[in-house]
């Protein structure tokens, strides 16, 4: 297995070579980084020509390129062209705010939909079947800032307007560190975030129990009196658990910049909301910073997940 781990690891670091030379050329073509001095009576086209060249935005993007990766790779990010700060300084203060959220949301997500998945497998056709089934298709379908604001506006706007206990948006000033707070403040994107997850989730632990449910060994197992919760969560739900923890190796990375949407909404300090504000700048050195991050998450991940695969099922050999 070690073998295999490392073979991986070396193809992870070709597979990000070519995804940062793909985000870099992407992200420099995008936008121009001095855009926001266009308007700025007090730049003269010198002024403008003398930061772009001390920025080196003048030099060759295989320079720059190559410049950004030697630097990046000592753990240097380079610079907001905007707020002027080191760019890992900026990511490591976000991060932490991101990771409570996505954490939070995760563990919700899954115990949502794996009750949803095997109740609806085992209940198969039944009426309760057909509702988890209905509403797991509305809550995939919805668009997250859909969700987002409807449950703002019930929640929070509405329930204040009738006088009842009102959650925050997230607009007013609060204090990070008081658990209180925070909680109060976790709520509604953390439940926004679990309706559109356990709804796809729950649909492919459903889709994945009845296939394995209808397999010999289970069968065998259900022969031998084996009580119903050992064969379900013993021998089906291990079996069946495969494809769901390759969705959720997948969709950890990409909820550190893909809740983007939801801190937007709900004014959450996350990563998401950091790359969505300086996007809109032309900031390559932050963009690149967070796409750097959440592309080595994805690559990572995707072996922590090959390897689970050995764990959770004995059959699987990797070689």
């Amino acid at each position: 297995m070690w073998a295999y781990v490392a073979r991986r690891l070396i193809q992870a670091v070709f597979t990000l070579l070519i995804i940062t030379v793909l985000c870099f050329i992407l992200t420099r073509l995008s936008a121009d980084p001095l855009a926001q001095y266009a308007t700025n009576p007090r730049m003269s086209e010198a002024d403008k020509e003398a930061l772009r060249e001390r920025l080196g935005l003048n030099d060759p993007l295989p320079v720059q390129y190559f410049r950004w990766l030697g630097l990046a790779i000592q753990g240097d990010l380079g610079y907001s062209f905007f707020s002027k700060q080191p760019v890992a300084k900026m990511i490591g203060e976000r991060l932490p705010m991101t990771l409570i959220l996505m954490v939070t949301a995760e563990i919700f997500t899954i115990l949502v939909a794996l009750i949803l998945g095997i109740v609806s497998a085992l209940k198969q056709y039944s009426l309760l079947d057909n509702i988890i089934t209905s509403l797991s298709f509305v809550g995939f379908s919805m668009p997250i800032f859909f969700i987002a604001l409807g449950l703002m506006l019930i929640f929070a706007v509405q329930f204040k307007e009738w006088g009842l206990p009102y959650l925050p948006t997230g607009a007013d000033i609060w204090d990070q560190k008081n658990p209180i707070e925070l909680i109060e403040h976790m709520v509604l994107p953390v439940s926004a975030l679990v309706i559109i997850l356990s709804a796809g989730y729950a649909r492919y632990i459903r889709s994945s129990m009845l296939e394995v449910l209808g397999l010999d060994y289970i069968r065998t197992a259900r022969a031998k009196g084996l009580s119903s919760r050992a064969v379900i969560f013993k021998h089906a739900l291990r079996n069946a658990a495969l494809p769901f923890i390759t969705i959720i190796g997948l969709d950890i990375p990409f909820m550190l910049a893909g809740a983007l949407v939801t801190e937007s909404v709900y004014s959450w300090p996350g990563m998401g909301r950091l790359f969505w504000e300086y996007a809109q700048r032309g900031d390559f050195p932050v963009v690149l910073g967070v796409l750097l991050i959440v592309s080595a998450a994805v690559v990572l991940l995707t072996i922590v997940v090959d390897v689970l695969y050995t764990f959770i099922d004995p059959r699987i050999r990797l070689s």
